[in-house]
């Protein structure tokens, strides 16, 4: 929610006017990522005036503290949900940092690509804050993800696939 939003939105402020259409899915729980990309949106604007971005709610997969039992059945409802939106969608490149909100959409992602519907490229930046050990988040991304960025010379020890790029947020 706000940490994670705070982050992908300050890579998007590296991004070219190039990356446009730009589309925000975020969970439908979450009351600060709407403003927070719309205003981030509206100074883009400012320098892009023809850039276009849409929002786009989805079931948040897990809740903080949700057991991992329950969190399978939301994570499922959440993976119906995502692949329509996905499938018309039809992203090249899904940008992810980290929240439970991205697994779905990564999965819908590889999903159109496995059957053949369109290929989208993942990348997922783990959050800043994880110096030692992934989010359950790049746990699961790091086997499904073509990029997998971290910001933590010892994460990168630790899963050889990551690409150490340094503090990129």
């Amino acid at each position: 929610t706000g940490g994670h939003t705070t982050e992908i939105l300050r890579l998007l402020s590296c991004l070219s006017e190039s990356y446009s259409p730009r589309h925000y899915i975020f969970a439908d729980s979450d009351k600060m990522s709407e403003a927070k990309i719309r205003s981030f949106e509206q100074k883009r604007a400012e320098t892009f005036p023809n850039s276009k971005f849409t929002l786009h709610r989805i079931p948040r997969s897990r809740e903080v503290r949700q057991s991992w039992t329950s969190s399978v059945v939301t994570t499922l409802y959440s993976l119906l949900y995502s692949l329509p939106l996905t499938n018309k969608l039809k992203p090249d490149l899904i940008l992810c940092n980290g929240p439970g909100t991205c697994v779905p959409v990564c999965i819908s992602a590889l999903l159109l690509g496995l059957l053949g519907i369109k290929r989208s490229i993942i990348v997922y930046v783990e959050s800043i804050c994880r110096v030692e050990t992934l989010s359950l988040s790049g746990k699961i991304l790091y086997y499904f993800s073509d990029y997998f960025i971290v910001q933590w010379p010892d994460l990168k020890k630790k899963y050889p696939k990551s690409v150490y790029l340094g503090r990129i947020v």
